[in-house]
């Protein structure tokens, strides 16, 4: 087998189909029969300069694959499976992709750069292939200039598949020393210093110490700003890629060097090709992201425990900067409003324009309007359509104090516009920043109103034009629609001024969702997300037109489950309608379900919908599936106790919709739509819950489900407790000890990035739902003893929480409630248990004088609680 390896990989990539296929089955029987061999194989000829590059490059990949995979549980078992192979062979396989940095097929010696960076990602973190760093550094001394290329290129991947804490600080120095050197203007390789340029933005995540060093942070600013300067743009481009990710991880370091950077950065974007300039301006972008959430987290006020001081870079360079970005607001290309990822210049002038703005607030405001007045009326389309841009993108940031007055002799001419601006783009953003200035500036929060009596109607029908308009320009009037309704979400002025013109607006985002071109610019979705908001915002007096889509709209679900025959495209896009219909049902059903005079009569379509739901789901449709789940959901909400009538069609598709691991998101709305009928049924849903039980027990314990969905099952736990009460004493044995090892797993987790910390304290959230639901269920009934075995391990829990002091303001309000619950149901028998805990007295009277109005009221209600059962 190992002998015919190259025509096998060579026929693996066959235009034939019928040899393609044969050859993957021999590969596959291959790798079965003798895997040490299989990977030996595939080393050889990735590092045997004889063979064919094609052969080469594809054993590299497979070998590549062998080593990782997307799947966080695939990727465990690879790991496994390598770290128990030979070690004799997997030293001859390292030395054989090692050999191939001095190859002279580039296809070749990138791919074995991967796969030795794949090789470091597993070993260097079980102190494995030490000699590893040391043996890449000699080669870079080493020439021909491609092996050196090679070797920068495998050190910069390897930089981004480990973690810094498995370098040593010897071998980062001495990678970074390599690196910068390969990146010095006296290295005349292009290759070489392109390689090094980028190996450096990899490992910049390295450089901690280094950034810290005022002489080794001045050497390698130098050497990036000066690669900036290549004749070469890759090299100018991926140095700029440099600038923006220090301006990220090393902000605070940077004092020094801005003005040097805003001279590089303005030439540039003045000067030079568009993927540089395109860097250069997301430098920008990129600090003001950093000033924005310093100034968020600490309000504009540096005491002694801010981490990161504010600098005002964006402040002070405002005379500069913003002139730099109004003038690429003018580089606008043709057909960029057509093509949905389009990004350009003046895009990208656009959107830093838009981040100064909320960055410096008012200060931005009379830098922009005179240009914004010069260019407005101007016969070149240009700019026009860069005044309105970038009128548009300052609306978020500045006070409405600063830009009512604006907006109120803006609107107008916005309005005139969009009807009869002979161009599109000129149209599109102005649809756009109509948006934006209903999004920002009216809506309950806002004293002086933009819209009143005598504009809306106007404003309307402008609207409501514009959505027969071009699908780029309709999308934005859609859009703009939408945050109009939204406006008056909150205000509540009975009647809603929109109520006159409800009829005529849905009617016209029905045609527009029904339009030949409405799958152009995400117009459909755009019109059903728009009814959706105008739904929502409604009032009670509209509540009969909207009583009037529900049997239009369930005709139109009705037609798409008709339909035959279809090529894949069809089959596609009638997915997407077949979603966004069962979306708009959902916020229907919520909408008149709770409307007290109109609910009987809407219930009387209950069955209809539920029947056309149950046929979405026999259709294979992720997105369907989850908007029907939803709206199954809401439906259970509104109809009750009646709910129980659809259980025994639905239930096989509730339990498909729990084994989803595939389409998790699926699987996370179902396990939320149980949540909703446990509330609906409550003890009806007694005889389902052996089959739900025993499938939320597998989601738990598999390790294929996203970690995502594991919070929202715990609180599930909660909910059927809830819902049964005492019944669900068969179950404690199962839930009991996972909510235990999740509690302990979710406590000492310090020193773990946002992202962890966020989905630490939903995991939290998550089990003491899960409590408080099983101490509610049980109490009053006389079987709340047999939760006395874990009501100790409960208590610790909480003593543990409140030591680790990092919970966030949702956790700390559960966490209140259970020590709640706990006395509340255990009575008498919690007091000596409550009294002996650490923490329970501190953490009561910290919550008890909370500023979070909501921790403070389940805090009084505990003491209650607590007081009762210890006076017992």
């Amino acid at each position: 087998m190992a002998a015919e390896v190259t025509q096998i990989l060579l026929n693996a990539q066959a235009v034939d189909g019928n040899v393609r296929k044969q050859a993957e089955e021999s590969l596959k029987q291959y790798q079965e029969q003798n895997l040490s061999s299989f990977l030996l194989s595939l080393a050889g000829e990735l590092a045997n300069d004889e063979k064919p590059v094609e052969s080469r490059k594809l054993a590299g990949l497979i070998l590549k694959n062998a080593l990782d995979a997307k799947e966080q549980h695939r990727k465990f078992e690879l790991v496994q499976r390598w770290l128990s192979l030979d070690s004799a062979v997997k030293a001859q396989i390292k030395s054989c992709i090692l050999k191939t940095l001095t190859s002279h097929a580039h296809d070749a010696r990138s791919t074995a750069s991967q796969v030795i960076a794949k090789l470091a990602g597993i070993e260097l973190p079980h102190k494995q292939w030490p000699e590893l760093i040391g043996a890449l550094l000699s080669n870079i001394h080493q020439l021909p200039a491609h092996t050196k290329q090679a070797t920068l290129e495998t050190l910069g991947y390897i930089c981004e598949e480990v973690s810094s804490d498995v370098v040593e600080q010897d071998h980062v120095n001495r990678i970074l020393t390599a690196v910068v050197q390969g990146m010095n203007a006296s290295e005349s390789n292009n290759d070489v210093r392109l390689a090094a340029t980028r190996a450096l933005y990899n490992a910049l995540g390295f450089a901690q110490a280094n950034f810290s060093n005022d002489m080794e942070r001045d050497y390698i600013m130098r050497v990036v700003c000066e690669a900036t300067l290549s004749p070469e743009v890759k090299i100018r481009q991926a140095a700029f890629e440099c600038l923006v990710a220090i301006s990220s991880t090393y902000y605070e370091k940077l004092a020094p060097y801005i003005q040097d950077i805003f001279n590089i950065t303005a030439k540039a974007v003045k000067e030079d090709e568009e993927p540089v300039a395109l860097q250069a301006i997301e430098f920008w972008s990129s600090i003001c992201d950093e000033e924005i959430d310093i100034l968020e987290e600490y309000g504009g006020d540096f005491t002694g425990d801010s981490d990161i001081p504010c600098f005002y870079f964006i402040k002070q360079a405002l005379p500069v900067l913003v002139p730099m970005l109004l003038e690429t607001l003018l580089k606008q290309e043709e057909d960029q409003d057509q093509d949905e990822g389009a990004w350009n210049i003046a895009m990208a002038g656009g959107t830093c324009l838009g981040l100064v703005a909320r960055t410096v607030g008012d200060d931005i405001v009379p830098l922009v309007m005179p240009f914004v007045e010069e260019n407005i009326t101007k016969p070149e389309w240009r700019q026009r359509e860069a005044a309105t841009y970038a009128f548009g993108s300052i609306l978020e940031g500045p006070s409405p104090d600063k830009l009512v007055p604006l907006v109120n002799i803006a609107l107008n001419f916005m309005l005139t516009a969009l009807m009869n601006d002979p161009n599109n783009h000129v149209k599109d953003t102005t649809a756009w920043t109509l948006g934006r200035m209903f999004e920002f500036l009216h809506g309950s929060t806002v004293e002086t109103p933009i819209i009143n009596q005598a504009n809306c109607q106007q404003i309307i029908n402008v609207l409501l034009q514009s959505m027969k308009d071009v699908p780029n320009v309709a999308e934005k009037a859609c859009g703009a629609l939408y945050f109009l309704a939204q406006g008056y979400e909150d205000m509540e002025p009975t009647p809603s001024p929109l109520t006159p013109f409800f009829q005529e607006i849905v009617q016209a985002l029905l045609t527009v969702s029904h339009r030949e071109d409405a799958g152009e610019s995400r117009l459909r979705t755009a019109a059903y997300e728009t009814l959706n908001e105008v739904v929502r915002c409604s009032t009670d007096e509209t509540a009969p037109m909207v009583m009037q889509l529900v049997p239009l709209i369930m005709m139109e679900l009705h037609q798409t489950l008709e339909a035959q025959k279809l090529t894949s495209d069809e089959r596609e896009k009638q997915n997407e309608i077949q979603g966004l219909l069962c979306g708009c049902l959902q916020v229907i059903i919520q909408k008149l379900g709770s409307s007290e005079q109109i609910r009987y009569a809407f219930m009387q379509y209950a069955d209809q919908m539920m029947g056309l739901f149950l046929r979405v789901f026999a259709i294979r449709s992720a997105t369907a599936h989850e908007e029907a789940m939803l709206a199954i959901g809401a439906l259970a909400y509104a109809t009750g106790p009646d709910f129980v009538k659809y259980m025994s069609e639905f239930y096989k598709y509730l339990e498909m919709g729990l084994q989803n691991f595939e389409d998790y998101q699926v699987c996370a709305i179902t396990v939320g739509v149980v949540g909703d009928i446990c509330r609906a049924l409550e003890a009806k849903i007694l005889p389902y819950c052996d089959g739900i039980m025993t499938q939320l027990l597998k989601d738990l314990s598999s390790n294929q489900l996203h970690r995502s969905v594991k919070p929202p099952i715990f609180s599930c736990f909660g909910d059927i407790a809830l819902a049964i009460g005492e019944h669900f004493e068969k179950y404690l044995m199962y839930a009991m000890p996972m909510l235990q090892s999740a509690a302990e797993l979710s406590v000492h987790t310090s020193g773990v990035d946002d992202d962890m910390t966020e989905y630490t304290n939903s995991l939290r959230n998550g089990i003491l739902e899960a409590y408080s639901g099983i101490f509610q269920g049980f109490k009053g009934s006389p079987k709340t003893q047999l939760l006395m075995p874990y009501a100790p391990h409960v208590l610790q829990f909480l003593d543990s929480l409140y030591m680790e002091k990092d919970m966030d303001e949702m956790v700390s309000k559960t966490a209140i409630g259970v020590l709640g619950d706990l006395a509340d149901t255990l009575g008498s028998n919690a007091g000596p248990l409550i009294q002996q805990s650490v923490s329970s007295k501190d953490f009561l009277n910290e919550c008890l004088s909370s500023d979070d109005h909501m921790i403070k009221e389940s805090a009084e209600w505990a003491k209650l609680a607590i007081t009762k059962a210890i006076s017992f």
